[in-house]
């Protein structure tokens, strides 16, 4: 069964490349996770301080121990969270 995640991230418009640099640094590694099967970063074209992040991972479990790595900790919530105007993540499930 596969788990996936939607987070919808609004970056403070005078910190959208620092969001930009972190997240080309987090995705590479989020990917070598054994339990990550596809983490793509999106940008808004007319919004450029708007990212979609989607995520996909084999089980729920796989999410939650996302949460727990190291890159995730550091990059996530100590250096882009604070740079944030809002940031949102609804799971979903494959449905066809």
């Amino acid at each position: 069964m596969s788990y996936i995640v939607v987070a919808w991230w609004v970056a403070r418009k005078e910190h959208q490349g620092e969001i930009e640099r972190i997240l080309r640094e987090f995705v590479p590694r989020c990917l070598s996770e054994p339990g990550c099967q596809s983490f793509v970063a999106h940008q808004s074209v007319d919004r450029p301080n708007e990212f979609l992040l989607y995520e996909h991972y084999g089980e729920e479990k796989d999410y939650v121990d996302h949460q727990t790595t190291s890159h995730f900790k550091e990059m996530v919530l100590q250096r882009a969270v604070p740079l944030l105007e809002s940031r949102e993540r609804v799971p979903y499930r494959i449905l066809a």
